[in-house]
């Protein structure tokens, strides 16, 4: 079981690597951005979107934000210009953080259930092991966004963990 403090813990690791991976995108041209590299979801720019894209769909039900306007097939294009998804991500980090400080251990008990469109079932699952998926996703695909960036020649900074700031 998780706790709220690991909560906390991770959306400001997710603010920080998100800071971090997108400084390095912006020294790519929209082109080396967007340019299929074979990933999963495509681009560099496709990835992060798919990101954001998944953190609004748990957080809507989660936290009870609006449910994204694409399916995840889309969600490689959910942002498509770049300018515009910096200020969405920036805003997306800021409601997860604020959520997380929010939240309580005893939100994390009990069960969440869903209609996942991915699966086209309902679903239910412990609450606490849909939010520690919530933060793994964002780290899975930030890791291949990672990967991107440097065999693009672009070099993100640190993404250990313990090598987080405190003040983030």
């Amino acid at each position: 079981m998780i706790t709220k403090e690991f909560c906390r813990t991770m959306a400001r690791y997710n603010n920080w690597q998100n800071t971090n991976l997108i400084g390095a995108a912006d020294k790519l041209d929209d082109m080396a951005r967007v340019r299929d590299r074979g990933a999963f979801f495509g681009s560099i720019q496709g990835t992060l979107n798919h990101i954001l894209w998944g953190d609004t769909i748990w957080m809507s039900r989660l936290a009870g934000w609006d449910k994204p306007d694409v399916g995840i097939v889309e969600s490689p294009r959910f942002m498509p210009d770049w300018e515009t998804y910096k200020e969405v991500r920036s805003k997306a980090d800021a409601r997860i953080l604020a959520w997380a400080l929010a939240l309580q251990d005893k939100s994390l008990t009990g069960n969440l259930s869903w209609f996942s469109g991915a699966l086209n079932s309902d679903v239910e699952r412990p609450t606490w092991i849909c939010v520690q998926h919530f933060f793994n996703h964002q780290t899975h695909h930030r890791g291949q966004v990672h990967a991107l960036l440097t065999a693009s020649g672009v070099k993100p900074g640190e993404t250990d963990l313990f090598v987080m700031p405190v003040t983030v």
